[in-house]
């Protein structure tokens, strides 16, 4: 069965959806068969998984199943659709043609009216992906920046949370918010076992390396503590190549001009969450994140 991880943080920007899609191409390169799902109404994994382009040709003109469907638990009427139909986790799959690409259950606008109207919703996903887990070894989900029903609904399908931080006083609050989140979630769902993989910092510009960065590096780091959480020792450095890749929809490893020190980076942490999750032993022997960039 697959390890279901989720990348979350209650502030927006902070690097969530460049971790997880960097560690579901490094899983795939790595032997892996992954999974990746995008909770987020802004799409932002699809797109950087798919490409812009194939993202709009492939789901938003064809209007083909994304996780919506998998909340609503039907497709709706069209111009070539005359009623309501049945969907699957299966139909909302998109399976690339290179074996090198992660699945993916896409995400659009649209989720924002699942979230308006959230009622007894928040464990379908958990009840879709688990019709699928056995065919994967890693379900990677990136979810929305807000404490909504999504959260609850990546709380369910998932095992372990990392949470990507980057060194500033305004990103760094969300980490406290989170806390209390999850610890309502288990209060209220005791039956579930759902834990921090680990804190990352991801950095977005050379002043998150300034003192006033290594004071927000500190305050998060205390608060982990406090919390028993892992701070993860592999940092991802600041690199314009990062917005490139998921412009390209490709690997930061097959960026042109991408620093070797960057993708040495995002691969070192891959590994590390590898670790962290106890998916190491499932690695085909020699095998690394990345190294087929």
């Amino acid at each position: 069965m697959s390890i279901n991880v989720s990348f979350i943080n209650m502030k927006g920007g902070v690097g969530k959806t460049t971790l997880a899609m960097q560690v579901a191409f490094g899983a795939q390169a790595a032997g892996l068969r992954v999974l990746a799902v995008d909770l987020d109404p802004q799409s932002n994994l699809s797109q950087a998984l798919l490409g812009t382009e194939l993202y709009r040709k492939g789901v938003i003109d064809q209007n083909r199943p994304t996780v919506i469907q998998l909340f609503e638990g039907y497709l709706p009427a069209t111009q070539t659709r005359p009623g309501p139909s049945t969907v699957s986790v299966e139909d909302a799959i998109m399976k690339p043609l290179s074996e090198k690409f992660p699945h993916l259950v896409p995400s659009r606008l649209q989720l924002c009216h699942t979230i308006r109207n959230p009622g007894g919703k928040e464990r379908r996903l958990a009840e879709a992906v688990a019709k699928v887990q056995d065919r994967y070894d890693i379900v990677i989900i990136d979810c929305a920046p807000t404490d909504s029903m999504l959260t609850d609904a990546a709380y369910f399908a998932s095992r372990y949370v990392v949470v990507p931080v980057k060194p500033e006083y305004l990103a760094a609050i969300g980490i406290p918010l989170l806390a209390r989140s999850l610890k309502g979630f288990k209060q209220a769902n005791q039956d579930h076992t759902i834990d921090i993989a680990g804190i990352v910092f991801v950095h977005s510009s050379d002043y998150s390396v300034s003192p006033e960065g290594r004071e927000s590096i500190a305050e998060v780091s205390k608060t982990a503590k406090e919390e028993g959480w892992r701070v993860f020792t592999k940092e991802i450095p600041y690199s314009r190549s990062v917005a490139k890749s998921a412009r390209e929809g490709r690997p930061i490893g097959w960026t042109r001009r991408a620093r070797p020190k960057v993708v040495t980076a995002f691969s070192a942490f891959t590994n590390e969450l590898f670790g962290a999750v106890g998916i190491g032993e499932r690695l085909p022997e020699a095998a690394e994140p990345f190294a087929e960039f």
